[in-house]
């Protein structure tokens, strides 16, 4: 499982590098996603994050957690948790 998080100064950005988030996970945060993605899948979305930002001014984080840390998550109020779905269409 993976966090990803971004800081991304321009807003046309921000979203391209949002949809493509979106793609593999869900949004828990404004800019923080939860996903469960292979390193070949996470390589993927690297490269894609990458031809978006500008490494100057963007940041953005991957958090790789282990397979219990998810037990450990401790959410208050509403919280939106990635699941796999059950199936997948393509």
């Amino acid at each position: 499982m993976q966090l990803i998080a971004y800081d991304i100064t321009e807003d046309k950005v921000r979203v391209r590098v949002a949809k493509i988030l979106l793609d593999y996970g869900v949004r828990v945060q404004y800019s923080v996603f939860e996903m469960d993605m292979t390193e070949n899948e996470l390589s993927i979305v690297l490269k894609r994050v990458r031809a978006q930002i500008n490494e100057d001014t963007d940041s953005v984080l991957v958090y790789n957690l282990c397979a219990g840390c998810d037990k450990r998550v401790i959410s208050l109020g509403v919280s939106k948790k990635y699941t796999v779905p059950d199936v997948i269409a393509i």
